[in-house]
C-alpha cells in the first residue's frame, strides 16, 4: 500500500514562512508528477503547485513568487516552501502523486496551515 505523508504545517503569523514536506513510499517515485493542493473551509480543493517527473514547475497565480515546490528523488520526497504567507493561505494542504500511463493517483491525509496574528 502506497503511503503519502505530509508534515510541516502549523500556525504562522502573516508574512511568515513554512516548509511543508511530503514523503512517498513509491518505488517509481521519479516517474510521478507531484502536486500540492489546498482546501480552505467552505471552498473547493485547488491546485497550488506542480513539479513534473522532469522537474518542470507550475504554480497557481495566487502563490507565484511566494511558494516554491521542489523534490528529492533519492529521498522520495516533495517540498513546498511558503514565504510571505497571507491569511488567505490558511487551508489544509494535501500532497498528491500522479501519473498518466498507467493511470495512478495517491493522496496524503493533509496538513493544516493557519496564517493568523
Amino acid at each position: 500500500q502506497v503511503q503519502v505523508v505530509e508534515s510541516g504545517g502549523g500556525l504562522v503569523q502573516p508574512g511568515g514562512s513554512l516548509r511543508l514536506s511530503c514523503a512517498v513510499s513509491l518505488l517509481t517515485f521519479s516517474q510521478y508528477a507531484m502536486n500540492w493542493y489546498r482546501q480552505a473551509p467552505g471552498k473547493e480543493r485547488e491546485l497550488v503547485a506542480t513539479i513534473t517527473n522532469t522537474g518542470s514547475t507550475n504554480y497557481a497565480d495566487s502563490v507565484k513568487g511566494r511558494f516554491t515546490i521542489s523534490k528529492d528523488n533519492y529521498k522520495k520526497s516533495v517540498y513546498l516552501e511558503m514565504n510571505s504567507l497571507k491569511p488567505e493561505d490558511t487551508a489544509v494542504y494535501y500532497c498528491n502523486a500522479a501519473r498518466i500511463d498507467p493511470l495512478r493517483t495517491y493522496w496524503g491525509q493533509g496538513t493544516q496551515v493557519t496564517v493568523s496574528s
